[in-house]
């Protein structure tokens, strides 16, 4: 008995330090395992990276180029101006697009950003020329984005009330600004209502009174494209609507334009935002319905860029469409690698160019971003292949 008293610790001490060295020996083998995989994986993706250029002709990471602002001639200058203090830049390049209802719209985005970083240029234009409807309407879009830039883009519940209030505050005052834009305003402008859709998201306008204010917007402009976008995030589940109403909304959008009008991004907008966090993403953007959306959407731009063609005569129309034209590139090159259609994805990406446009615009890093994309693409692609 004593001798067992003695051996049996010993006997459990031996097997513990077995048991030890081999779950040490295990890990080991385990980890040594991972790392062949991320190699072998990295290997893989590197030698994928290498074929973007070589084998399917799209421009090295390196090249990629982000599109943040419109691409306006004259905007870049016109922004750097009012950095400095100028304003008249700015007025001018508005004024020189008086009537052109989707410029206007790609102007006023970024001075009204450009002046909620700092408004000294603005206010010395409203000094200057107090009834200016172009100021006016670049003042409430500087409060709203003014305003946004207080809330921040987090969620509601990591937002706090001190910032609440300041965006409340900011919103109500460029609601106020809103009726003198409209005051203001050529009699045709759908700008004095485009700029009030976010100050209506943002305070929580009935539906009701969206509507009323969706009526003068496209009483004057039934295709203005940047309207429509706006609108879909207020007919959005997370803000005034559901999902329901938001693709009643954007199918109403593309039934009621041509086709060739780009209209068609609104309804793949529309499916993004529903697949917001959704788990399985090739099941969502590879169903039926989804799909039937993208070859609208192939069929919008193939118009549209048949347009472009004919088009070539007129720079200036050109100009114009070239960028909403690449931007229907990027969606539907996101919308099939997502759905696992690397193949039809492909030519999407090649016709980008070095540009980012949007979607990848949205995140952190869009050279990143897009890189993922880009590579699983030529993943799907060479599996299908293989």
């Amino acid at each position: 008995m004593a001798r067992l008293i003695v051996i049996i610790p010993l006997v459990l001490l031996l097997a513990w330090k077995v048991l030890s060295w081999w779950a040490k020996a295990k890990s080991a083998r385990v980890e040594k395992l991972r790392g062949e995989v991320r190699h072998r994986t990295e290997e893989r993706r590197a030698e994928l990276e290498r074929e973007l250029s070589t084998k399917h002709g799209l421009v090295p990471r390196e090249e990629l180029v982000v599109v943040r602002t419109p691409e306006v001639p004259g905007l870049d200058a016109a922004l750097a101006a009012a950095t400095a203090g100028d304003w008249r830049p700015a007025a001018d390049l508005l004024a020189a697009a008086a009537g052109d209802h989707d410029l206007r719209t790609r102007l006023v985005g970024p001075l009204g950003e450009n002046a909620a970083e700092d408004d000294a240029w603005l206010k010395a234009w409203r000094t200057e020329r107090p009834d200016d409807p172009d100021a006016a309407v670049v003042t409430v879009e500087a409060l709203v984005q003014l305003a946004w830039n207080i809330r921040s883009s987090r969620q509601a519940s990591e937002v706090s009330q001190e910032q609440f209030q300041a965006f409340h505050r900011v919103l109500g005052e460029a609601e106020q600004a809103a009726k003198e834009a409209e005051r203001l305003a050529a009699a045709d402008d759908p700008l004095p209502f485009y700029v009030q859709q976010p100050i209506a998201m943002g305070l929580g306008w009935e539906n009701a009174r969206y509507v009323a204010l969706w009526a003068e917007l496209t009483a004057r402009d039934p295709l203005h494209v940047g309207g429509h976008l706006r609108a879909l995030q207020y007919w959005c589940a997370k803000w005034h609507g559901s999902h329901e109403l938001m693709h009643a909304f954007a199918d109403a959008a593309v039934a009621g334009a041509p086709v060739g009008s780009l209209m068609t991004l609104v309804k793949l907008q529309a499916w993004d935002e529903q697949f917001r966090g959704v788990e399985d993403r090739r099941a969502a953007y590879g169903a039926p319905e989804v799909l039937a959306s993208v070859e609208a959407a192939e069929a919008d731009l193939a118009a549209a860029e048949a347009d472009l063609a004919a088009a070539e005569a007129d720079p200036a129309a050109a100009e114009a469409m070239a960028p909403r034209i690449r931007g229907l590139h990027g969606w539907l090159a996101q919308f099939h690698t997502r759905a696992g259609r690397g193949a039809e994805a492909m030519p999407h990406f090649r016709a980008l160019g070095p540009y980012v446009p949007g979607p990848w615009t949205s995140y952190g890093d869009p050279v990143h971003v897009i890189q993922l994309d880009r590579v699983t693409a030529a993943a799907q692609l060479a599996g299908a292949t293989d």
